[in-house]
C-alpha cells in the first residue's frame, strides 16, 4: 500500500465485524506491470471459491478491499442458491481498465491466482472479458469464462440474462398470478454486456422496455435495433417513470438506497447487479413499500452456472436447463418469505446459509 494511513484502512476494512468473516483474503502487487489486485475468498465450505475479476478504477484502496469483501461474500449466498458445489470468491485489479489494463499484467494476476492451488478459481467481470480470460488461463489453470477457442464456454452474460428472465417471470407469476411480461413495463438500468440481452428477452415476451445507460453508444445500440424502446435521460429519471411495473438495475451495486426506494414506481425489482441493496434493512423498506425485491444474487446466477460447467467440459443446453430454474428456486424464495413472515432477500440468505452449514457438517 501507498502510506501507513492507507494500511490501516485497509486492516480496518478486513477486520469489521459485518464483513462475514472470510478465509482468507490475498492482496497482490506486481511493480513491474503496475499490477494492485485483491483477492477475497469468503467460504470454500461447499468446494473451491468461485467468482469473477472486477477491474476498476477505485479511489482508495481501502474502497477496493471493501468491495472484494463484499462480492465475495455474495458469490457463496449465490452459488450456494444456484446449487453448485462450490463456496463464495472474487478479485478485483485496481485501475482503469481502458488505460493500464495489459497482457502482462493480466499474466502477472493469473500467477497470483494460481498460487493459491485451485482455491479460488476466477472468471469475467466488469471491466474484465472472455479474451482477458484467455491470457489469464496462459498463467492459471483455475480461469473459466475462456472463449471457446481456448476451451471454454464464452461469454457468460447470455445466461446471466435468461436467468434474471426466469426471475421476472417467476415475480410475475407470484405477484399477477401469471408468468409473462406481456404488457408490462419494465426499466433496464445498464444495457452493456448483460442488459442488452435481457432486452432481447423482454420484447420477445411481449413487454414494454424503457432503457437507460451512461454510455450512449449502449443506449444506441440498443435503439437502433429496436426503435420502440424508450429511453429514460438517466436512472433517477427511470425508477420514477409512470407505469413502471418492473425495475431491472444491471449496472454496479448499491442501486436501492434510501434516496432511490422511497420514489421507486415499480411493484417489483428484479436485475442482474450484484449488491442492489446499499445497506441491510433496505429489504424491509422495500417491503414496507409492498415492493416485490427478488433477491440479486438467485436471478443473476446464469452467469456463474455456466462458467461452473466449464470446468467439467461446456455444455450450453446442459447450463441454460439448470439456468431455467432459477424460475422454482425464485418462487420458493417468495414462498419462504410468506411463510416466515420476512422480506425475500432474508428468505434467501436463510436457505443459502442452511446449505453452506450443512455442508461444513459435512
Amino acid at each position: 500500500m501507498t502510506d501507513v494511513t492507507g494500511a490501516d484502512d485497509v486492516l480496518h476494512t478486513l477486520f469489521r465485524s459485518d464483513q462475514g468473516g472470510h478465509e482468507q483474503v490475498v492482496l497482490c502487487q506486481d511493480r513491474a506491470t503496475g499490477l494492485k489486485a485483491v483477492i477475497a475468498i469468503h467460504s470454500t465450505a461447499l468446494g473451491p471459491a468461485l467468482g469473477g475479476t472486477r477491474f476498476y478504477p477505485y479511489a482508495t484502496e481501502a474502497e477496493a478491499v471493501a468491495d472484494a469483501l463484499n462480492l465475495s461474500r455474495g458469490m457463496s449466498y449465490k452459488n450456494a442458491m444456484a446449487g453448485l458445489d462450490h463456496g463464495g470468491g472474487k478479485a478485483v485489479i485496481i485501475g482503469d481498465p481502458e488505460t493500464i489494463k495489459t497482457e502482462d499484467l493480466l499474466l502477472a494476476y493469473g500467477r497470483f491466482v494460481a498460487s493459491l492451488g485451485g482455491r479460488y478459481v476466477t472468471a469475467c467481470d466488469v471491466g474484465t472479458y472472455v479474451a482477458d480470460m484467455d491470457v489469464v488461463a496462459r498463467s492459471c489453470q483455475w480461469t473459466t469464462g475462456r472463449s471457446p477457442e481456448n476451451g471454454g464456454a464464452g461469454d457468460s452474460s447470455v445466461l446471466t440474462a435468461f436467468g434474471v428472465f426466469q426471475g421476472m417471470r417467476a415475480s410475475a407469476q407470484h405477484l399477477w398470478g401469471d408468468p409473462t411480461l406481456r404488457g408490462r413495463k419494465v426499466g433496464v438500468a445498464g444495457v452493456g454486456k448483460v442488459g442488452r440481452h435481457l432486452v432481447e428477452h423482454l420484447l420477445s415476451d411481449g413487454a414494454e422496455v424503457v432503457i437507460t445507460d451512461v454510455r450512449t453508444e449502449s443506449v444506441d445500440a440498443i435503439t437502433a435495433l429496436h426503435p420502440e424502446v424508450a429511453v429514460a435521460a438517466d436512472t433517477e429519471a427511470l425508477i420514477r417513470t409512470e407505469g413502471l411495473d418492473i425495475y431491472a438495475p444491471c449496472a454496479l451495486g448499491g442501486a436501492l438506497n434510501d434516496e432511490s426506494v422511497p420514489v421507486l414506481t415499480a411493484k417489483v425489482v428484479c436485475g442482474a447487479a450484484n449488491n442492489q441493496l446499499a445497506h441491510p434493512g433496505v429489504e424491509k423498506d422495500l417491503a414496507d413499500r409492498a415492493i416485490l425485491y427478488a433477491p440479486d444474487y438467485v436471478v443473476n446466477a446464469g452467469g456463474v452456472i455456466q462458467v461452473a460447467d466449464e470446468l467439467h467440459g461446456f455444455d450450453f443446453d446442459r447450463c441454460k436447463a439448470k439456468a431455467s430454474k432459477i424460475f422454482d428456486t425464485t418462487l420458493a424464495i417468495f414462498a419462504r418469505a410468506k411463510e416466515d413472515g420476512i422480506p425475500p432477500a432474508a428468505a434467501a440468505d436463510r436457505i443459502a446459509e442452511q446449505r453452506m452449514a450443512e455442508a461444513r457438517q459435512h
